[in-house]
């Protein structure tokens, strides 16, 4: 009989695939407080955080795409007479122009000349999230108090996963200049990412197995990714939603109840991904930016 260690081990790693295929592959109820501004034709793009993946009800398990996710939201507050949500689970932004498997194709074809509110929720496949989360919870398990995940994406000298970010740039600006080619009178609302883990940079090691010195480091680096996102935004003529420091005290380490994003072992929606709670705060950020 495996030890208890290596149980808990192995239960990591599976529950850890398990996350990966969910990042590569709750009635709408929405936010009192709506846009003072009218829209015709709503269309929403992004991925898994966007998709509502594993929040229930699950209305296309091919693309992860919840009932309840922050567009459906966001649709029933503003009642669009036209509404287009094509948001699917493991999307990057090569997908807003090529079909993803599962999809009905590019994200980019639900556009129009005549849509006129855009949200996009695009970036942490393209930095490879999975892969991340993955090989940090694995790490995490042989070195807990110490930084082996960090170490290990800068074994050149150069942390590798900041150069990725800043390389997603790029592309996420082509992304927002063909919205606006698709769509030119378009208001177009570019999310970040809400906190996954502890904004103070402290882990919770019994529930998510990510190193002591690890924590405070993918803290910085996901809110350098949605610093480039909104980056991004300012320069190509869309608006910047800040769903992260809505957030904050309600990472995948908080109890149920409290926390908006689930842990490894979920419970409403897929792993390190919003709950119901946790897309209502996306969608209560995105109607307040929608004016």
């Amino acid at each position: 009989m495996p030890s208890t260690g290596t149980t808990r081990a192995r239960t990591t790693v599976t529950a850890l695939a398990l996350t990966a295929a969910l990042a590569g592959t709750v009635t709408a109820t929405a936010s009192p407080a709506a846009a003072r501004t009218s829209y015709a034709r709503y269309v929403a793009l992004g991925d898994s955080y966007a998709s509502g993946a594993g929040v229930p009800d699950q209305i296309d398990t091919a693309c992860t795409r919840s009932s309840r996710n922050y567009p459906s939201l966001v649709s029933a507050a503003l009642a669009p007479t036209a509404r287009a949500d094509v948001t699917c689970g493991g999307a990057t932004t090569a997908h807003m122009t090529t079909t993803q498997t599962g999809s009905g194709g590019p994200q980019f074809d639900a556009l129009t000349a005549d849509t006129d509110l855009v949200t996009l929720t695009i970036g942490g496949n393209d930095i490879g999230f999975a892969d991340i989360i993955v090989r940090c919870a694995t790490l995490g398990l042989f070195s807990p108090n110490g930084a082996p995940c960090k170490s290990s994406y800068a074994k050149s000298g150069v942390d590798q996963l900041a150069v990725k970010i800043d390389a997603t740039a790029a592309r996420i600006a082509a992304t927002l200049d063909g919205i606006r080619q698709r769509s030119p009178g378009a208001t177009v609302l570019v999310t970040g990412y809400p906190a996954i883990l502890p904004d103070n940079g402290t882990n919770c090691f019994s529930t998510v197995s990510i190193a002591k010195g690890d924590a405070p480091w993918l803290r910085d680096t996901e809110k350098h990714l949605n610093a480039v996102i909104a980056a991004q935004a300012a320069g190509h003529g869309a608006r910047y939603v800040d769903t992260y420091t809505p957030s904050v005290g309600h990472d995948a380490c908080k109890p149920t109840g409290t926390r908006w994003l689930e842990p490894l072992i979920a419970s409403g929606a897929a792993p390190f991904h919003p709950n119901a709670a946790g897309e209502q705060s996306m969608a209560t950020a995105t109607l307040a930016a929608a004016g």
